[in-house]
């Protein structure tokens, strides 16, 4: 998949211009034989040629407004668009008024020259992580579409819009994993960043206390630069950081039990890789990690604050996906004092896993412990549903209760099955946790893929 940095090169130097690239995303949209149409819930096409044209014409003028000027870009659907409905995923949405402005995340993406080809699909209201839509339809995983594999959610059409080179950039959020399960499960780069990074205004809300805004993008270097652009900060490159030194702590725990086994060896593979470019991968016990039944209770932050969230929407609950409404009904059974028990035990959990990854560089896990299922197994019974959903959200939904920051990449070789390595770091660490994992990126793109 081209990069950032690539494309960037190719504009300078005149081999495309923004307007070729956007015809080729709107095209791979438009193919009959692709996902777009479960993909995307709305294209704008006139608006996007209208865009290029302009960034061609300040690009021949010597105006460059940042290393992703003129680059098409996806947003998802809880994102505002100024003068669009923002659905949310949800048929009870469809008849709001529009929005009065770009979320705060599109307007800065705009104001760096980044095009918007259109909006993707996602999980009703963002609340799974398995990528199905029983309103818009589910798009298929790009590895094995023949089998028809979940996405992986909530970002789920954003993950399969950057996979199959609808857009350079894939704009989703990030509760539980919703980031980085559909891109481990997709087999691209992901990253969430630190929930305070990136401001939420404008973006219809999952968590108050853990959604936070990231990109899905081509590989760590493609995540940064957008990041950056996210955060209000100067674009500037990642520093190289030398693969041999790096000390990583493999948290023993329930996060490396119970694997899939294609993705235990993917990942042991990985982590001997990296241990023979003289990165120290070093075992550490993690017994907070193991206690997520208290964490996430009742859905946790998410499940209360959902129902605050959805109270006015109560007299439709038959219009949302049953499952969806489910998942919002368990945090009608959280009470005050369980709010401030569980505020009180998620500090402990900060200062623990603080303590104990101090003296390393990140900390490293399977993003998943499984590769993706298929639609038809993950929808065959409620039973099965939510224990899917609760499979694939198991490692990811840790950092976001630390309110940490982490990015997962490919660690698979060419051909098989997804499979994704978290690079995880506390909060506030974002820039210098995206250095480490473009660093693993480096040596296992050479090790594993021959790159």
């Amino acid at each position: 998949m081209p990069t950032v940095a690539s494309l960037f090169a190719d504009l300078a130097a005149r081999r495309t211009t923004s307007r070729a690239l956007v015809e080729d995303a709107l095209a791979r949209i438009a193919d009959p034989a692709g996902e777009g149409d479960r993909t995307f819930l709305k294209v704008y096409a006139r608006t996007a040629r209208a865009e290029a044209d302009l960034a061609d014409h300040l690009r021949s003028a010597g105006v460059v407004r940042s290393p992703v000027d003129g680059l098409p870009v996806s947003v998802k659907d809880l994102f505002d668009v100024g003068g669009d409905v923002t659905r949310a995923g949800s048929r009870v949405l469809a008849d709001a008024p529009p929005a009065p402005a770009d979320a705060l995340a599109v307007a800065r993406l705009r104001a760096a020259g980044a095009i918007i080809v259109g909006r993707t699909n996602m999980v009703e209201f963002a609340f799974s992580g398995i990528g199905l839509n029983p309103h818009y339809g589910t798009p298929r995983n790009p590895w094995d579409r023949a089998a028809g594999r979940v996405p992986g959610g909530s970002s789920a059409g954003a993950a399969v819009a950057q996979a199959d080179g609808m857009c350079a950039m894939a704009l989703g959020s990030d509760t539980r994993g919703s980031v980085r399960i559909p891109a481990s499960l997709c087999g691209i780069a992901g990253f969430k960043p630190t929930a305070r990074r990136v401001p939420r205004e404008g973006a219809f809300p999952l968590s108050y206390t853990m959604d936070s805004v990231g990109p899905l993008a081509s590989s760590i270097a493609c995540c940064a630069a957008y990041d950056a652009i996210l955060a209000g900060e100067a674009p500037a490159p990642l520093p190289e950081l030398p693969a041999r030194g790096l000390r990583l702590m493999l948290p023993r725990s329930g996060a490396l039990a119970d694997l899939d086994a294609h993705v235990g060896r993917a990942f042991a593979d990985a982590l001997s890789a990296l241990s023979g470019a003289g990165v120290a991968v070093t075992e550490r016990p993690m017994p907070a990690f193991d206690r997520q039944d208290e964490y996430f209770k009742g859905g946790g932050f998410a499940g209360a604050e959902a129902v605050a969230i959805h109270r006015r929407w109560a007299h439709r609950l038959a219009e949302y996906d049953p499952r969806v409404g489910k998942r919002i009904a368990l945090g009608n059974d959280i009470s005050a004092p369980d709010l401030v028990a569980l505020g009180v035990l998620r500090a402990a959990f900060i200062a623990e896993v603080a303590s104990a990854a101090a003296p390393f560089d990140a900390i490293v896990m399977p993003t998943t412990p499984c590769v993706a299922p298929t639609i038809a197994e993950a929808d065959a019974t409620d039973e099965a549903y939510f224990r899917w959903n609760a499979r694939l959200l198991r490692n990811t939904g840790l950092i976001n209760f630390l309110d940490g920051c982490a990015a997962t990449l490919p660690c698979h070789r060419h051909g098989e099955p997804p499979v994704g390595l978290m690079v995880c770091g506390v909060g506030g660490s974002d820039r210098r946790t995206l250095a480490v994992a473009a660093a693993l990126e480096r040596v296992l793109d050479r090790v594993l893929r021959g790159g």
